[in-house]
């Protein structure tokens, strides 16, 4: 079964990314629906997506998870660059 999470990353409000959205299945689809539309990219990493989807939205992304929400990171700042 496809599992999806959002994150948003605040540093203004946030010490670490924050959960926004989180299903399986047809929840899955409309997060990546949403994202899809706009323009948001997809990272795909089922480890880090279990570990997350276990999280209650609106909770911060937990120091453990750190190292794997760092490439999340680099690979958006590698599209910035784009």
């Amino acid at each position: 079964m496809r599992k999806a999470v959002a994150l948003r990353y605040d540093r203004q409000k946030n010490q670490a990314p924050e959960v926004v959205a989180s299903g399986q299945g047809f929840i899955a689809e409309k997060i990546m629906e949403i994202a899809t539309n706009n323009e948001i990219p997809f990272y795909e990493h089922r480890e880090l997506v279990e570990a997350l989807v276990r999280l209650p939205v609106g909770s911060e992304v937990p120091p453990e998870l750190y190292e794997l929400i760092a490439h999340i990171l680099a690979f958006v700042l590698r599209l910035d660059k784009e």
